[in-house]
């Protein structure tokens, strides 16, 4: 693994962007992006550079169950307005949250999946280690699947919502096995609330039970965290 340790958020975006410029010139075709507040300032400068991303592809790791792609809660709608709006991909693949066949939903993505090896897969970080929605307890085998949200995942999400009751309870996410077969892996993380679980992730033992542990497994991983998530490292 290797650490880039920032001042801010701020500085964690630029950095992550230069990692995303490096790939798309090296000629990676597949994007994986994520949702959460993490890497929006990495969004904020691809928005506005000139770095074109009309031929390549983007995965997204996950989607609410029960959420349509025009939900403003949805992650869809998030990656639209956060920066697909400003840079559109050939193709942008997220979950379909909106179908109720949970079988066919994650078998569907993960024949998209297959189809789109990625190359460079961006990652934020829960507090309780999880990547993706992948949970505590998560088989680090495991490809595209239904899963029940913990409740500190629901607490820490109620901010994007009207009330906790709103926050979906499911998701369908892009399993620990599917994130391993990325060719690279950059993950972001910012604030004191992650210092724990990046200290688990980067030092602990490899672990279900810290399912960011299973990064130590893969041979390419950059993590970027700021001095506070980087605190008990």
């Amino acid at each position: 693994m290797k650490i880039i340790k920032v001042k801010d958020a701020n500085e964690g975006g630029l950095k992550a962007f230069e990692i995303f410029k490096e790939a798309l010139n090296n000629g990676t075709q597949v994007f994986g992006l994520a949702t959460g507040s993490s890497p929006i300032t990495l969004y904020q400068n691809l928005a506005k550079s000139d770095l074109d991303f009309s031929d390549r592809v983007s995965v997204n790791l996950d989607e609410y169950v029960g959420l349509t792609a025009d939900n403003e809660q949805s992650y869809h709608y998030f990656m639209q307005k956060n920066l697909f709006d400003a840079k559109p991909f050939k193709k942008s693949y997220v979950p379909d949250g909106s179908n109720p066949d949970a079988n066919k939903a994650t078998s569907d993505y993960d024949k998209i999946i297959e189809e789109n090896p990625i190359g460079l897969q961006l990652l934020g970080l829960g507090r309780n280690a999880h990547i993706g929605f992948n949970e505590p307890g998560s088989s680090f085998d495991a490809l595209t699947s239904k899963v029940s949200l913990t409740q500190s995942t629901i607490e820490a999400n109620t901010r994007f919502f009207d009330k906790e009751e709103d926050v979906p309870k499911f998701a369908y996410s892009m399993g620990i096995g599917s994130i391993l077969k990325s060719k690279k892996i950059l993950l972001v993380a910012y604030g004191d609330a992650k210092a724990e679980a990046i200290s688990n992730m980067v030092n602990g033992p490899v672990t279900e039970d810290v399912p960011a542990s299973a990064l130590q497994n893969h041979p390419d991983v950059t993590i970027i965290v700021d001095e506070a998530a980087a605190a008990k490292l």
